[in-house]
């Protein structure tokens, strides 16, 4: 292959992916000039050609242009949870203060594995939710598998019978899977 037919497949690249290319490269551009701590000419170079390779690499693998029409959408929706996923992280955080410092937290905390499915399809939303489940104190995800079989520790009976609950039905309206 030439040098015009390369050109011309990188253009391709860009024509099919360019908002993906562009996310990926101001993503990595942003992890660049954080990490690196260097704002002369020298390094903001290399960084730009270290991160159009990283775009045109692997563009695709972080926003799938499938997907990409949706992620403003999805950000927002995001936006929307966090409030609500600091506030069960409040709740969970209470509830295992309250075990902790109960005079009989022997007899009350009852650590067990639960397993259960999720409608989930998409591997973002398998992930998001079994990160929000980890988040929550009194629960850990153990195992996911990407037909959505999770298996989760819990602390306790109240914490593990609470699952898979609101929080998936969240983490669905949030990606798009569940109206």
């Amino acid at each position: 292959m030439g040098w015009k037919e390369a050109k011309m497949s990188w253009v391709s690249h860009l024509r099919r992916y360019g908002l993906s290319f562009i996310l990926t490269f101001i993503i990595s551009f942003a992890i660049w000039m954080v990490l690196s701590g260097k704002f002369d000419r020298f390094h903001l170079t290399l960084g730009v050609i270290s991160c159009i390779l990283v775009g045109l690499l692997s563009s695709d693998l972080l926003f799938p242009p499938t997907e990409v029409k949706r992620i403003p959408r999805q950000w927002l929706a995001f936006l929307g949870y966090i409030p609500w996923l600091l506030y069960q992280i409040l709740l969970a955080n209470l509830h295992v203060m309250y075990l902790v410092f109960h005079p009989r937290m022997m007899d009350l905390i009852d650590p067990h594995f639960v397993r259960f499915k999720s409608r989930f399809g998409n591997k973002m939303s398998l992930f998001i939710f079994a990160n929000s489940i980890t988040l929550t104190p009194g629960t850990i995800t153990v195992d996911v598998s990407v037909h959505g079989d999770y298996m989760v520790h819990a602390i306790d009976k109240l914490s593990g019978e609470s699952l898979p609950c609101e929080m998936e039905e969240k983490v669905g309206r949030m990606t798009g899977e569940i109206s």
